[in-house]
């Protein structure tokens, strides 16, 4: 597989484990030795900024998406290659995917979760066939894991869910799919 560009969603707060900026600023240093350019969401805070800064100081190429509401309260990154401003977050979300080859989801919030879910339904309706990876960092993603298990287990899911999503526990674990 040959990845250009990859969208990372993740979290605009840092979550109390160092971990998660360790491995957000990992995988940002990864993508840009590897010359992929990073898509996302355009803050400056949290494992958003780790990730996007880490890109940058590798010498990486990064591309923000930003929803207008977020210029207001002033939380986009300013030292990034290239800022986008949408009006919405459904904007937002659609034109990181456009723009991307793959997706991968680090720790985060509701916001990160309803991107993951919706990348992941897109997914399974057709409308795309773009890999999806979680960054499992310290077994953050654990609970969700089992729980689309189940999913699957229950027939709610359309294919096996190991072709809906690739699990890895470290940043490192992506360069085997490049």
């Amino acid at each position: 597989m040959a990845f250009n560009s990859i969208a990372v969603f993740c979290g605009s707060k840092p979550g109390a484990n160092p971990m998660y900026a360790e491995q957000a600023s990992q995988l940002g240093g990864i993508m840009a030795a590897r010359g992929i350019t990073m898509i996302y969401g355009g803050g400056k805070n949290g494992l958003m900024g780790s990730v996007a800064d880490a890109c940058m100081a590798a010498g990486g190429t990064v591309r923000g998406i930003i929803p207008t509401r977020l210029i207001e309260w002033e939380a986009q990154h300013t030292g990034i290659s290239e800022l986008t401003v949408v009006e919405n977050m459904h904007q937002r979300k659609r034109l990181i995917y456009e723009l991307c080859d793959a997706a991968i989801v680090l720790p985060g919030g509701f916001g990160t979760l309803d991107e993951l879910y919706e990348v992941l339904t897109w997914n399974q309706l057709a409308l795309h066939d773009k890999k999806v990876f979680i960054l499992n960092t310290a077994g953050f993603y654990n609970h969700l894991i089992a729980h689309m298990e189940m999913l699957m287990r229950e027939g709610f899911l359309h294919s096996n869910l190991s072709e809906q999503v690739t699990v890895l526990n470290s940043p490192e674990e992506i360069a085997h799919y490049f």
